[in-house]
């Protein structure tokens, strides 16, 4: 129980939204502030792109040091896992057959993510839906092993409102010293298209066997399951000038009966 919302773990305060469709690259949301347990998501509008450029200048090194959330000597965001330990290929890994460049995203041993229904029949669809599990490899890779190094494959599928909440929602995992252990599944996935050529990408999120794992200690504990484990989420997708559908807008329900 420590991925929750959008495919996020149960780290301290977190942000639940109830929202409409994201479909004019705005996120109309009605959030408010709940404690978890698990991996949680971000909503759309959690956090602000000044946020995100904090964050940017901690985990690369600049800005003051002496704050907790900022990034130490070595260049890490403080209590940042090294990512020594073997690891395991994402999806992010997988040569996609595009001709792009993409960064590459290794989750740590005994994380993983699993995606159902990846395969629709339409290569476009397939294409987004396909993108849409790198951004979440690229996040819960960032939360596990090393943020600062993952930052580019974070920044590669996010843009905007998402990318800022995405960023805030990274750090506060260190912020808390947390990290998490196990498999979180994303299900239900489908694609809906919006005016001007964006989508919308809706899926659920299983967290109930994802669990908080001490940064310092190492050690994991195991919360009992609960309705809040499993998340709805709604993207809003575009696809930039490199052929890549990036995440523009987010939103999430914890506890959503779409995912019972």
């Amino acid at each position: 129980m420590a991925i929750r919302s959008l495919g996020y773990i149960r780290a301290g305060q977190h942000v639940r939204a109830a929202v409409n469709l994201v479909s004019d690259g705005r996120a109309h949301t009605l959030m408010q502030h709940t404690s978890h347990s698990r991996l949680m998501r971000r909503g759309a509008g959690a956090a602000s792109l000044v946020v995100a450029a904090a964050l940017l200048l901690s985990a690369c090194g600049g800005g003051d040091s002496s704050s907790s959330d900022k990034a130490d000597k070595s260049g890490k965001i403080a209590g940042a896992d090294t990512g020594k330990d073997t690891a395991s290929p994402a999806a992010s890994d997988s040569a996609p057959g595009d001709g792009i460049k993409r960064p590459k995203v290794v989750l740590p041993k005994g994380v993983s993510n699993v995606f159902e229904g990846g395969k629709t029949g339409d290569p476009k669809q397939d294409a987004i839906l396909a993108d849409n599990a790198r951004s979440l490899d690229a996040i819960n890779a960032a939360i596990t092993t090393d943020a600062k190094k993952l930052l580019p494959a974070v920044q590669f599928y996010n843009k905007g409102d998402a990318l800022a909440s995405a960023l805030s929602y990274i750090q506060g995992f260190y912020d808390d010293g947390t990290s998490y252990v196990g498999t979180a599944r994303y299900y239900n996935r489908k694609v809906t298209p919006l005016k001007g050529g964006a989508v919308a990408v809706t899926y659920c999120q299983d967290g109930s066997k994802t669990y908080p794992k001490d940064r310092k200690t190492g050690k994991v504990t195991h919360p009992p399951a609960s309705a809040d484990d499993y998340t709805f989420f709604n993207e809003r997708m575009e696809k930039n000038d490199k052929g890549v559908w990036q995440s523009a807008a987010v939103i999430s329900d914890s506890g959503s009966k779409k995912c019972a």
